[in-house]
């Protein structure tokens, strides 16, 4: 199946159960300034999970279904493996308290709880012949008690001990985004050897200073990663294989086939993320989620430029509105996110090419990791390399950097300002 096939399919397996259908939001987060960036599916509906708003009164259902954008900035320094990414959607069933019914078989629009969500998460990759590896549920930690309920219902669906493992908070306990908000234990499923999807039942509430505090009413936030759910459906090697991607991965590889594999998939990434970022309002700065745009679109240009495919970034461009367009109508401003796009890399280039050079001469391949660090910083200062791209080029050339380096580098920065504060006095 494709991944528009995928889209309809699932939405159509909620709406039937009671669902209503709601659009992605933004990238922007509309009322959340505990957050940058639009990480998590239920991001928009956590008013509901608080009960500060009413679904029945906005949506005329305690049940919504979304395919959401997000973003997720902890992941940048992973990309180039076989799995992370920094923009990805999320497919994800919603249900709002109180619970009305946690009857899997009730297609009404009241609230429901962990059965329902088990049994149709269950139902939706059985009929889409996925084989579940194993799932997990919360086995309680710091006085959050363990996920009987969950645990229960996994096994009256058949799966063994064996195959329903126990975990800790840190896997099986999600949330908050941000600095406070709705989160809980969760029951997450794997298969072809990564977690697809995960089950959120938000019972707590959680402030800003770590506390959590029962909801008054609790509720189902799932959400399936897009990418892996292809990955298992088109059985590809990795997330980048899968149709998603393409044809921006024909169009890159047509251009310079040799191109290393981690690189590739940083171009993919990151051409796919900026496209998104820019076309949600985002633009280019040293400060907050301006500064991550920044980040990416430089590291982008870096890699098209040692491949020689820099004139070619239009194009790649046009791939990625040409698979996402009509589902995301907000990319059809083709011009608006190439002059964004061609601004940045016009202010970089110059900056880029000098860093490149002196890199080059400076960089021999048999420094310490003090050396090391000590060069990265005069790259920075004198020349305006970012220590990210630094980072990247060493990577290319198969030289490693430690914490050592980047402490060196951090204790000469924080130096280099205070001798700027004193200057500028």
């Amino acid at each position: 199946m494709t991944s528009e096939e995928i889209r309809k399919y699932f939405l159509e397996f909620f709406e039937k159960r009671g669902h209503k259908i709601m659009p992605s939001s933004s990238l922007i987060p509309d009322d959340d300034p505990s957050v940058l960036l639009t990480t998590a599916g239920m991001q928009q509906f956590k008013k509901y999970f608080t009960r500060e708003k009413d679904p029945n009164v906005d949506f005329g259902t305690q049940r919504v279904a979304s395919i959401q954008k997000c973003f997720r900035t902890t992941d940048i320094d992973e990309i180039g493996d076989e799995r992370h990414l920094t923009f990805f959607e999320m497919l994800g069933n919603f249900s709002f308290g109180p619970v009305v019914n946690d009857d899997p078989n009730d297609y009404g629009k009241g609230g429901y709880f962990k059965k329902a969500a088990i049994y149709w998460a269950y139902e939706f990759l059985k009929s889409l012949n996925i084989n579940i590896d194993f799932v997990s549920v919360f086995k309680g930690e710091n006085n959050i008690p363990f996920d009987e309920e969950s645990y229960k219902i996994w096994k009256e669906l058949g799966f063994t001990d064996e195959k329903i493992r126990k975990f800790g908070k840190e896997d099986n306990f999600w949330g908050p985004t941000g600095d406070e908000g709705p989160c809980g234990p969760t029951t997450e499923i794997y298969a072809d050897n990564i977690e697809i999807w995960n089950l959120v039942f938000n019972e707590y509430y959680q402030d800003k200073n770590k506390k959590l505090e029962k909801l008054k009413y609790p509720g189902v936030d799932t959400g399936m990663g897009f990418e892996r759910l292809m990955k298992v459906l088109q059985k590809t090697p990795t997330v980048f294989e899968t149709d998603l991607f393409e044809p921006l991965r024909s169009y890159v590889l047509n251009e310079n086939s040799e191109i290393d594999e981690r690189d590739l998939r940083i171009i993919l990434d990151h051409t796919r993320g900026s496209v998104f970022l820019i076309a949600d309002g985002v633009r280019p700065s040293n400060l907050e989620r301006g500064y991550i745009l920044r980040r990416i679109l430089r590291r982008l240009m870096l890699k098209l430029k040692i491949y020689k495919i820099l004139d070619k970034k239009d194009i790649f461009v046009k791939a990625v509105i040409e698979k996402f367009k009509s589902v995301y109508n907000e990319l059809e401003n083709y011009v608006k996110i190439k002059e964004v796009m061609d601004k940045e890399f016009k202010e970089f280039e110059g900056t880029l090419e000098r860093g490149l050079r002196e890199f080059n001469k400076k960089i021999k391949g048999n420094e310490s990791q003090e050396e090391i660090g000590e060069k990265l910083f005069l790259l920075y200062t004198s020349y305006g390399l970012p220590l990210d791209i630094s980072k990247e080029l060493l990577k290319k050339i198969n030289i490693e950097i430690t914490q050592k380096a980047l402490e060196v580098f951090d204790n000469l920065f924080k130096e280099h300002q205070k001798i700027s504060k004193n200057v500028n006095r």
